[in-house]
Protein backbone atom coordinates (compact mmCIF):
# COMPACT_ATOMS: atom_id res chain seq x y z
CA UNK A 1 0.00 0.00 0.00
CA UNK A 2 1.34 3.04 -0.78
CA UNK A 3 -0.13 7.16 -0.51
CA UNK A 4 -0.75 9.49 -3.26
CA UNK A 5 2.30 11.99 -2.40
CA UNK A 6 4.38 9.30 -1.60
CA UNK A 7 5.42 5.78 -3.61
CA UNK A 8 7.13 4.86 0.05
CA UNK A 9 4.72 1.69 1.17
CA UNK A 10 2.82 1.89 4.24
CA UNK A 11 4.24 -0.49 6.41
CA UNK A 12 1.28 -2.14 8.58
CA UNK A 13 2.10 -3.75 11.73
CA UNK A 14 0.50 -5.99 14.67
CA UNK A 15 0.83 -6.06 18.08
CA UNK A 16 -1.04 -8.71 20.69
CA UNK A 17 0.30 -9.75 24.11
CA UNK A 18 -0.99 -9.86 27.38
CA UNK A 19 -1.14 -7.18 30.08
CA UNK A 20 1.80 -5.74 30.98
CA UNK A 21 3.46 -6.08 27.96
CA UNK A 22 5.93 -2.71 27.98
CA UNK A 23 7.45 -1.11 24.90
CA UNK A 24 9.97 1.07 26.36
CA UNK A 25 10.68 4.42 25.37
CA UNK A 26 11.79 4.83 21.73
CA UNK A 27 11.01 6.71 18.62
CA UNK A 28 10.63 6.26 15.10
CA UNK A 29 11.08 7.68 11.82
CA UNK A 30 8.03 7.46 10.34
CA UNK A 31 4.70 8.12 10.79
CA UNK A 32 2.66 6.12 13.17
CA UNK A 33 -1.31 5.66 13.25
CA UNK A 34 -1.52 3.21 16.45
CA UNK A 35 -5.30 1.51 16.88
CA UNK A 36 -6.57 -0.07 19.33
CA UNK A 37 -8.78 -3.35 18.27
CA UNK A 38 -8.95 -4.59 21.73
CA UNK A 39 -8.04 -4.45 25.04
CA UNK A 40 -6.23 -1.09 27.20
CA UNK A 41 -3.30 0.02 26.78
CA UNK A 42 -1.53 3.08 28.18
CA UNK A 43 1.04 5.19 26.04
CA UNK A 44 3.28 8.41 27.65
CA UNK A 45 4.50 10.63 24.90
CA UNK A 46 7.77 13.23 25.11
CA UNK A 47 8.02 15.62 22.43
CA UNK A 48 11.10 15.34 20.25
CA UNK A 49 11.87 18.80 21.35
CA UNK A 50 13.01 16.74 24.75
CA UNK A 51 15.55 14.25 23.43
CA UNK A 52 18.83 15.33 25.56
CA UNK A 53 16.36 14.70 28.47
CA UNK A 54 15.53 11.05 27.47
CA UNK A 55 19.04 9.72 27.33
CA UNK A 56 19.12 8.01 23.72
CA UNK A 57 20.94 4.90 23.43
CA UNK A 58 23.36 6.66 20.78
CA UNK A 59 26.41 4.59 21.10
CA UNK A 60 24.32 1.05 20.62
CA UNK A 61 23.50 0.55 17.07
CA UNK A 62 20.64 -1.54 17.69
CA UNK A 63 19.18 0.88 20.03
CA UNK A 64 19.72 4.24 19.22
CA UNK A 65 15.99 5.29 18.67
CA UNK A 66 15.33 3.82 22.75
CA UNK A 67 15.87 6.02 25.72
CA UNK A 68 18.35 4.27 28.64
CA UNK A 69 15.86 5.47 31.08
CA UNK A 70 13.36 3.07 32.49
CA UNK A 71 10.50 5.37 32.63
CA UNK A 72 8.50 3.74 35.17
CA UNK A 73 11.65 3.77 37.35
CA UNK A 74 13.79 6.73 36.05
CA UNK A 75 17.07 6.40 38.23
CA UNK A 76 17.67 10.08 38.83
CA UNK A 77 20.74 9.76 40.40
CA UNK A 78 22.46 8.15 36.68
CA UNK A 79 19.78 10.51 34.43
CA UNK A 80 19.30 14.03 36.03
CA UNK A 81 17.59 15.93 33.31
CA UNK A 82 14.85 13.38 32.52
CA UNK A 83 12.70 15.23 35.16
CA UNK A 84 12.77 18.13 32.67
CA UNK A 85 11.27 15.68 29.83
CA UNK A 86 7.18 17.19 29.58
CA UNK A 87 5.41 13.49 29.53
CA UNK A 88 1.73 13.46 27.89
CA UNK A 89 -0.27 10.13 29.18
CA UNK A 90 -2.97 8.27 27.19
CA UNK A 91 -4.81 5.31 27.48
CA UNK A 92 -6.10 4.12 24.35
CA UNK A 93 -9.20 1.73 24.17
CA UNK A 94 -10.78 -0.51 21.79
CA UNK A 95 -11.42 1.49 18.64
CA UNK A 96 -9.47 4.56 19.57
CA UNK A 97 -6.57 5.81 17.17
CA UNK A 98 -3.75 7.78 18.18
CA UNK A 99 -1.11 9.80 15.53
CA UNK A 100 2.12 9.27 16.62
CA UNK A 101 4.21 12.01 14.94
CA UNK A 102 7.98 10.72 13.79
CA UNK A 103 10.66 10.99 16.32
CA UNK A 104 7.83 11.34 18.84
CA UNK A 105 9.25 9.65 22.26
CA UNK A 106 6.44 6.79 23.68
CA UNK A 107 6.16 4.22 25.48
CA UNK A 108 3.90 1.65 25.74
CA UNK A 109 1.97 -0.90 28.21
CA UNK A 110 -0.79 -3.00 28.07
CA UNK A 111 -3.32 -2.51 31.10
CA UNK A 112 -5.17 -5.72 29.89
CA UNK A 113 -4.88 -8.48 27.14
CA UNK A 114 -4.83 -6.28 24.00
CA UNK A 115 -4.20 -6.12 20.01
CA UNK A 116 -3.59 -3.19 17.99
CA UNK A 117 -2.45 -2.15 14.88
CA UNK A 118 0.24 0.60 13.55
CA UNK A 119 0.70 2.39 10.00
CA UNK A 120 3.75 3.59 9.59
CA UNK A 121 4.07 5.63 7.03
CA UNK A 122 5.90 9.09 5.57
Amino acid sequence: MTTTENPEPVQINSWFGPAGTVSPLHQDPRRNLLCQVFGEKELILIHQDDSAYVYPALEDPLLFNTSQVDLKKPDLEQFPDFVHAKQMRVILKPGQMLYIPPKCWHYVQSLSPSFSLSFWFD
